[in-house]
């Protein structure tokens, strides 16, 4: 099999090459979230406090989002097959370290690695998507593919729930091993050897390490003012520190012989729309994640399974709010859509945040995911839909990188607003979570209005 963009002679075998990478992207974005459920047993297990159990999310998708733009280059440079099978056996070592995790240290050690997998597979998964389909197809498979993204990161929380309450919160962690090894050997006999397409090119790690670096404080600026107070010089000299970090960065990519971005490619209008729709999408269900895990569990005083199962209908609006996008958004346009999504997200929700109770906040995520399903397929299908091929790695790389730091801010920002209530006091920080992340909608809408472009996806 080759890998080809023509549109008059596509790959017979594309649609089952789909179904095998989408597996592997839905493992890596079933653990952003199948860790929320357990967390509350993790800080008991391992006596963890509320910025640990932060990290324990926000380090996979730190080392996931941080890395990601190196895993997209290393895919347009050296073959997206290799990267694919490293991810896959790097991934399931990692699972396995997390799973064995007698502290803190390990625990977040696993998780860090299992990020870096992740960032490897990932941008090398998807780029393949984008090579070999073109037209319609190319929006349904994004459709299908970013169905996997929304859909899987709320299913997630569903298999946290029933294998935290079964086997115990490890399980989520080492069924990632058999699963990883059998798709490794699976693709490694159905996927070709490929040469590498370039020799002697450097990867741009110190670019990474920066962006890396200067989330990671951002990340950290946040966490730490749950506690200590939003306004404080020690705040804001952190977050100025994270904006020099951010802007050695940009000076990084304008000076580097082989720089890890194009950052002319965030200029172009339907990408820098689509990194800023999936991020603000990822950011929303993060939050919702975080904050109904605790709400339910030490608020209202419901089990693990209990809770895995209070958001089986988050999951399933999910996939139905990406199926619809996906099917209308060639008739309808992006801007629409995006405009739409972010506004169901914020009403859904105003519910937990205006009424008290759990069938408020369930009924309130549950239509708060539709839109954000929906806009996990606007992102993706204007952000990608027209890159050319030599850049659809570094491409799929932006926006992935846009999905996971989005997730990695959700988790942050929930849990700092909410630290009142996460350690056990009252359920005002919830309310105020949950309020937040409907304001932020609403801005987003506003903004979405404003840049997404009125032009059909083709």
């Amino acid at each position: 099999m080759t890998v080809t963009t023509s549109t008059s002679s596509p790959d017979p075998r594309r649609w089952r090459i789909l179904g095998l990478v989408g597996v592997a992207q839905l493992m890596l974005i079933l653990d952003v979230t199948v860790v929320a459920i357990a967390l509350p047993h993790m800080g008991a297990d391992l006596d963890l406090r509320r910025e640990t159990l932060t990290w324990v999310v926000s380090g996979y998708t730190l080392a996931f989002g941080g890395l990601l733009l190196l895993g997209g280059r290393a895919a347009d440079l050296f073959g997206a097959r290799r990267l694919v099978l490293a991810g896959l056996l790097l991934f399931a070592a990692a699972s396995l370290t997390a799973g064995l995790a007698t502290s803190g240290p390990m625990l977040l050690s696993g998780r860090a690695a299992q990020g870096i997998a992740a960032a490897m597979l990932s941008p090398a998964a998807l780029s393949l998507i984008v090579t070999i389909f073109d037209g319609d197809e190319r929006n349904r498979a994004l459709g299908i593919w970013s169905a996997l993204g929304g859909s899987g990161a709320a299913l997630g929380v569903l298999l946290g729930g029933v294998l935290t309450a079964g086997p115990g919160w490890t399980w989520i962690f080492y069924i990632n091993v058999p699963v990883g090894l059998v798709l490794l050997f699976t693709l490694r006999s159905y996927l070709p050897a490929q040469p590498a397409t370039a020799t002697g090119v450097a990867v741009d790690v110190p670019g990474a390490a920066l962006v890396t670096v200067a989330t990671a404080a951002l990340i950290y600026t946040l966490i730490r003012a749950g506690d200590h107070g939003w306004v404080t010089w020690t705040t804001a000299v952190l977050l100025v520190t994270s904006a020099v970090l951010y802007a050695a960065f940009v000076a990084r990519q304008r000076l580097a012989a082989s720089p890890l971005m194009n950052l002319r490619l965030l200029t172009r209008r339907p990408v820098a729309t689509g990194t800023l729709l999936i991020l603000v999408a990822t950011a929303l269900m993060i939050m919702m994640f975080f904050l109904g895990t605790f709400a339910l569990q030490e608020h209202h005083g419901y089990g693990a399974l209990t809770t895995g199962l209070l958001f089986l209908p988050v999951a399933l609006s999910t996939m139905l709010g990406a199926n619809a996008a996906g099917r209308v958004i060639g008739r309808t346009g992006p801007r629409s859509l995006a405009v739409t999504g972010l506004l169901v997200a914020a009403a859904g929700l105003a519910i937990p945040a205006v009424w008290d109770g759990a069938a408020h906040m369930v009924a309130g995520m549950t239509i708060a995911a539709a839109g954000t399903g929906s806009l996990f397929v606007v992102a993706s299908a204007t952000a990608l839909g027209q890159v050319a091929a030599h850049e659809a790695g570094l491409a799929a790389g932006i926006v992935s990188t846009s999905h996971e730091f989005g997730a990695s801010l959700g988790a942050a920002v929930a849990s700092s607003v909410a630290a009142v209530s996460i350690a056990g006091i009252g359920t005002d920080g919830f309310t105020r979570g949950f309020t937040t992340g409907a304001i932020v909608a609403v801005v987003a809408a506003i903004v979405a209005l404003a840049i997404t472009p009125i032009t059909r996806s083709r």
